[in-house]
């Protein structure tokens, strides 16, 4: 199978995949709930579209295309209103998250299409263990050679996302000790990490037909990387982000890494560069497992700070770009959660604390995302 085209794309545009859990309203475990959810929600008018997921304890939504800030965050709040509704109906109940706190992987459930079925064949139980939700952004891209550049660009910033997005610390009713604990599970698939060092559409394409050769993938569809291209789409996907607790965090953080891809299109403060992935495993791990405490090498100049510190030097150097993108509020949100709030780690954590009981934490979790 050859690589598809690249599609024309509105540079910057964005685009915003939330996968959602699916919980009862009894004990707040998962339950199978998304084919009845798809039924019931299929009869709404949507901007975006609701799809199933791996497993049928969860749910993805995703937006059309979105010129900028508010235009997601009012997508994202429309579909919200109309899933909550349907869920309601069904007597369910939908959370972010990027990890449901105690459920059993082993009792989960493929959803019945070919490509999950092939995937649970494949994959064994890693196919139910991967039963974690996520955010994805999409950036639209003027062309494939941009796409690259700006991919290898925001590879250095995948910290910073894991960071602001993190809502995954516990598993199997366990406080794993790490902010982002859904990424060690994204970890454990083949075709997973970071993309091949290239900033030419005509040397990827070589790449991606010896892997098809290979008979190891057979669409983009099978690399699982924190950032890949979506050259049906012409954009980039980042793929890094928890689910947030809330729409009005996921719109925030979309934006911020809009504002972080215009800045880096327009200004060019580097060049990227296979060096600067020296360090890229070690800053991916001190954002999973520290958050914003945790420690950053700059790929250019070496130098430590935290994780908070270069988020907060990222948002002055973008500013500019936020006014141009209308994103101001989104950024203060950003930097009100590295500053005062913390992450939506913190808060499902601090939570526990004050309930002790993870089923009352995803009862608050189902209040937080239906508004």
């Amino acid at each position: 199978m050859s690589l598809e085209a690249f599609a024309d794309s509105r540079a910057l545009s964005l685009g915003v995949e939330l996968e959602l859990q699916i919980v009862n309203t009894h004990d707040y475990d998962l339950t199978h709930g998304s084919h009845d959810l798809l039924r019931l929600v299929s009869r709404h008018k949507l901007p975006g579209e609701v799809k199933p997921e791996m497993t049928d304890s969860m749910i993805e939504m995703s937006t059309g295309v979105c010129n900028d800030y508010a235009d997601a965050l009012a997508q994202l709040t429309e579909m919200r209103d109309a899933l909550a509704d349907c869920a309601s109906r069904l007597n369910i109940g939908l959370s972010g998250g990027g990890t449901h706190p105690f459920q059993d992987w082993s009792r989960r459930r493929i959803y019945d299409t070919p490509r999950f079925h092939m995937l649970s064949e494949l994959y064994g139980y890693l196919s139910k263990q991967f039963t974690i939700f996520g955010q994805h952004v999409h950036i639209g891209c003027p062309g494939p050679d941009s796409a690259l550049v700006l991919l290898h660009g925001l590879s250095r910033f995948i910290p910073h996302f894991i960071a602001l997005s993190a809502s995954s610390p516990f598993v199997q009713g366990v406080d794993t000790g790490f902010q982002s604990a859904r990424l060690n599970s994204v970890s454990a698939f083949p075709m997973s990490g970071r993309a091949p060092f290239m900033l030419s559409w005509d040397e990827f394409r070589k790449y991606f037909d010896k892997m098809t050769r290979t008979g190891v993938v057979e669409s983009m569809k099978d690399f699982y990387w924190d950032i890949r291209p979506k050259p049906e789409f012409g954009t980039i996907e980042v793929r890094v982000l928890d689910t947030p607790l809330t729409i009005e965090k996921a719109a925030a953080l979309s934006a911020y890494i809009q504002c972080v891809a215009r800045w880096l299109t327009f200004e060019q403060p580097f060049r990227p560069s296979e060096d600067d992935y020296l360090v890229y495993q070690f800053n991916r791990f001190q954002a999973c497992r520290f958050g914003f405490e945790g420690t950053f090498v700059d790929p250019k100049s070496g130098e430590h700070s935290t994780l908070g510190d270069d988020i907060k030097r990222t948002l002055d150097a973008i500013e500019m770009h936020a006014v141009e993108l209308g994103a101001e509020d989104a950024c203060r949100s950003v930097r009100d959660d590295v500053t005062v709030h913390g992450n939506d780690a913190a808060w499902i954590r601090a939570t526990f604390e004050q309930q002790h009981l993870l089923a009352e934490v995803v009862r608050q979790q189902c209040e937080r995302w239906s508004g």
